[in-house]
């Protein structure tokens, strides 16, 4: 699992951060960017991509055979 921020859309509101149930222990805001880290305490609930204002983050699992499934997308 891994959670990608598209650092092109990205705005650093900490919108990801405010609303994530683990907050501070995986989000933080870098220069202006969101950045997601210490991925063993995220649950996979998806807030921070449904609430990413600007549809910046993906959050991608593996899915079976090793594929990549993404989970979640603001369109």
């Amino acid at each position: 699992m891994r959670i990608e921020v598209d650092k092109e859309k990205c705005i650093g509101c900490g919108t990801c951060q405010e609303i994530c149930p683990k907050g501070p222990r995986i989000w933080k805001i870098k220069d202006g960017k969101a950045e997601a880290g210490n991925l063993q305490y995220c649950h996979v609930c998806t807030i921070c991509a449904s609430k990413c204002p600007v549809g910046a983050i993906h959050v991608i699992r593996d899915g079976q055979n090793g594929e990549k499934e993404k989970v979640s997308e603001k369109d």
